[in-house]
C-alpha cells in the first residue's frame, strides 16, 4: 500500500512540481513503488510516446525490475480502487510502470534542464516515500489484514493517518539517512523509554551522549554497556554520571564487530554507533528469532570484564 493515492491525469508544469505532488503519483504495484509513464512524461514535459520510444531503443538498460508494462487486470484495478478514469489518455496501450531504478536510468536518456530538475525531485520523493513505509511497516502490515473495501472511503484513510500522527503505534525498525540526526535520536530514545526491565548495549564506540540517551529509561530499568575501550575521559564521565543518576554499568568487550541493543527480551541490530546516529545511512533491525539469553550468556561467561582500558 502506498502513502497516497494517484490523483489526476492532468499534466503538471515544472514550476508546480514538489515532493508532495510527486509522492501522490507514486503507487505500489507488484509490491514495488512505481510511477506510471504518463505521469513521468508530464513531469519531464515530453510526449509519453516519445519517452517510451527512447526507452525501447535502449531496452537493455531497462530490465524487469526497472520497468514493466501493466496487465489489463492491474490497470483495471487502478481504475477501480483509485478512481483513475483515463490514465492512458489517447494511447490505447497499457501503461508502463517505472521503479526508482528505472527513473534513475531515464535520466540518462532525457537530458533537458526541465527533465534533470524533475528527475532530482522524483528521486527525492522515492526516498521520502520509502522512509515513510519502512518507518511505519507495522501499521501497513495490520492494514493488509483489513478488507480493501473498508479502506475505500476517505473517512477510513483519514483515521489511519491520524493514528500515525498521534504515534499511537510505534515502529520497531527503520532506515535513517544522513542528516536525520533528530529523527534517529527520537526513534532510539522511544525504544529506550519503552523498556520495562533491562537495557544492554554492545557498541565499540560510545561517549557521554550515549549515557544521556540511556538516562531516558524508566526508573528501575538496568543499563549495561559493553564496549572495546574505556578511555580515562570516558571513565571520568561514567563516574560523574553514576554519582548523580541511576548507574550505568560499563564493561570492556572486544569480540563484537556489529552493534546490538537488547531491550527486555528483544534483540536489535544497529548499523551505526549510537553516538553517530544520523551522520550516515544506517538501519535499526529487530531480530525476532534471536534469543537475547544466548548473547548474554557469552557476555557473562567470561568474554567481558569490568575495568578501565
Amino acid at each position: 500500500m502506498a502513502k497516497n493515492n494517484t490523483e489526476t491525469s492532468e499534466p503538471v508544469a515544472s514550476n508546480q512540481l514538489s515532493l508532495i505532488t510527486i509522492e501522490k503519483r507514486i503507487i505500489t504495484i507488484r509490491n514495488v513503488q512505481v510511477i506510471l509513464d504518463r505521469y513521468l512524461a508530464d513531469m519531464y514535459q515530453v510526449d509519453v510516446g516519445y519517452m517510451n520510444r527512447q526507452v525501447k531503443r535502449n531496452l537493455k538498460r531497462f530490465p524487469a525490475d526497472f520497468m514493466f508494462q501493466l496487465t489489463k487486470e492491474e490497470y483495471d484495478s487502478l481504475k477501480r480502487h483509485f478512481g483513475i478514469s483515463n490514465i492512458r489518455g489517447g494511447d490505447r496501450r497499457l501503461p508502463y510502470a517505472f521503479t526508482e531504478q528505472g527513473v534513475s536510468m531515464l535520466s540518462g536518456l532525457l537530458r533537458s534542464d526541465i527533465a534533470i530538475e524533475a528527475n532530482i525531485l522524483i528521486m527525492r520523493a522515492f526516498v521520502s516515500m520509502r522512509h515513510f513505509l519502512l518507518s511505519n511497516a507495522q501499521v501497513f502490515q495490520r492494514l493488509d489484514r483489513i478488507e480493501l473495501k473498508q479502506l475505500e472511503t476517505d473517512h477510513r484513510i483519514e483515521q489511519v493517518f491520524e493514528k500515525l500522527e498521534e504515534k499511537s503505534i510505534s515502529p520497531k525498525q527503520g532506515i535513517f539517512f544522513d542528516g536525520q540526526i533528530y529523527d534517529a535520536y527520537e526513534f532510539v530514545c522511544g525504544l529506550i523509554k519503552s523498556v520495562e526491565t533491562r537495557i544492554v548495549l554492545i557498541d565499540n564506540y560510545v561517549d557521554e551522549t550515549v549515557l544521556t540517551m540511556l538516562d531516558k529509561r524508566e526508573t528501575g530499568v538496568s543499563a549495561t554497556i559493553y564496549t572495546q575501550k574505556i578511555s580515562q575521559q570516558f571513565q571520568l564521565d561514567i563516574t560523574k554520571h553514576n554519582a548523580q543518576y541511576p548507574p550505568i554499568d560499563v564493561k570492556l568487550f572486544k569480540k563484537s564487530h556489529d552493534r546490538f541493543l537488547i531491550l527486555d527480551n528483544q534483540v536489535y541490530l544497529i548499523g551505526a554507533s549510537l553516538k553517530d546516529l544520523g551522520k550516515k545511512w544506517f538501519a535499526v533491525s529487530l531480530m525476532p528469532e534471536t534469543d537475547p539469553e544466548i548473547l548474554l550468556s557469552r557476555l557473562e561467561g567470561g568474554d567481558a570484564r569490568s575495568g578501565r582500558a
